[in-house]
């Protein structure tokens, strides 16, 4: 690494809920496992210089600086961890891997296909000078997610028939709740679909390892314009300034989809789901078993094995907090359940790994473009009103 001392100097952008959700893990990752590099928060990038300084404060970065691009011609950052909103990650994770720089990028990759595209090529132009990149699908790094992934990997389900994915949240139920960037399609991309659509998605191939070969789908929105809030109420803020924004993305999508093994999938996507605050549900069913999961309960996986005894068969309630499960051995004693933010210190971890041996870090940019190109299909099948939209 170019910072030296087997260090990993670490530049971030941005610095709000996801900037906090990755410096948390930034921080943790080498206090609880055995990492091959030493991460070091070197710096924190921000447009407002007051609000970067403190949160570099906060967030335990050791400078704040204003404007990402300083990063780039810095000696003492080997890796670029983006936090921006959808509409600048292609323009920073491009200058950065032209830089020399590793980067990881929050989820979706990109705003369109054409900035995905552009992205993995200059990903994988870097990659011939052994730079890498990675997105960040964190719920990959759930234990109990990861474990399923093991179990069919293992063929303990046999062949996948069906899945079925949800997102459900409900920030967003009461008209009365505030415009943010998250509902402008300039910035954000598309609403619900590319903000949490795309983690079930990647979450359902990457379960399965298949790929969706085409969709058929809707998008709505139930409400078209909102309150504008102060600067300073936040997401879920008092909307005090009398004026009103006009919300250019879907609140929900349902699509179906088929498998590259021949299974089917459904899936839905939305944030007006009242009473459901985070909940990623997915079921899939094979020719030999299913498993069940549900993040509101994220230490638990549910396992059917179809060749018990119909006596006493039914889903087995795993509790994945032993040793021996991904991730397991690192943190608590068994029964002592993880939260949302280990994931993030999980994906650190995968990630450190991968850059010191080498290797090319998962989930990819080209990863992340495959889900882009389904995101995509489902608002061109929703554009014509429902049709199929192949995407072999």
């Amino acid at each position: 690494m170019s910072s030296g001392n087997n260090e990993l100097g670490v530049g971030m952008v941005g610095y709000a809920f996801m900037g906090a959700a990755h410096s948390q893990a930034w921080r943790t990752a080498p206090r609880f496992f055995d990492l091959a590099l030493a991460p070091r928060m070197r710096a924190v990038a921000g447009r407002d210089e007051t609000a970067v300084r403190a949160a570099a404060d906060r967030l335990g970065w050791d400078e704040a600086v204003v404007g990402w691009q300083s990063l780039l011609t810095r000696d003492d950052i080997d890796l670029v961890d983006v936090c921006t909103p959808g509409d600048t990650h292609a323009e920073i994770a491009v200058a950065a891997l032209e830089a020399g720089k590793h980067v990881l990028c929050e989820k979706p990759l990109a705003n369109s296909v054409a900035e995905a595209e552009a992205m993995v090529a200059a990903a994988d132009a870097a990659a011939e000078r052994g730079v890498r990149a990675m997105v960040g699908f964190t719920y990959r790094r759930v234990p109990a997610i990861a474990l399923a992934r093991r179990l069919v990997e293992q063929g303990r389900i046999g062949q996948v028939r069906h899945v079925r994915a949800q997102y459900l949240q409900d920030w967003i139920a009461d008209p009365q709740a505030p415009m943010s960037w998250r509902l402008d399609k300039q910035k954000a991309g598309s609403g619900a679909l590319g903000d949490i659509g795309a983690h079930v998605v990647d979450l359902a191939q990457y379960i399965t390892g298949e790929s969706l070969t085409g969709v058929t789908g809707l998008l709505e929105t139930f409400v078209h314009e909102r309150p504008e809030a102060s600067a300073s109420s936040g997401l879920s803020g008092v909307a005090d300034t009398g004026r009103t924004g006009t919300v250019t993305v879907d609140d929900a999508a349902v699509f179906l989809g088929k498998l590259s093994g021949g299974g089917l999938a459904t899936f839905e996507a939305t944030r007006f789901a009242w009473g459901r605050k985070n909940a990623i549900r997915l079921e899939v069913n094979g020719s030999e078993g299913s498993l069940a999961f549900d993040f509101e309960d994220m230490n638990l996986l549910h396992f059917f094995d179809a060749s018990d005894d119909p006596a006493t068969a039914g889903f087995r309630r795993i509790v994945v907090t032993e040793p021996e499960h991904p991730y397991g051995g690192a943190w608590w004693p068994p029964g002592h359940g993880l939260g949302y933010e280990h994931a993030f210190t999980h994906q650190v971890v995968d990630l450190v790994g991968d850059l010191a041996a080498g290797k090319q870090p998962t989930p990819s940019f080209t990863d992340g473009l495959g889900v882009q190109r389904v995101l995509d299909a489902v608002e061109r099948s929703a554009a014509a009103g429902g049709g199929w939209v192949s995407l072999t």
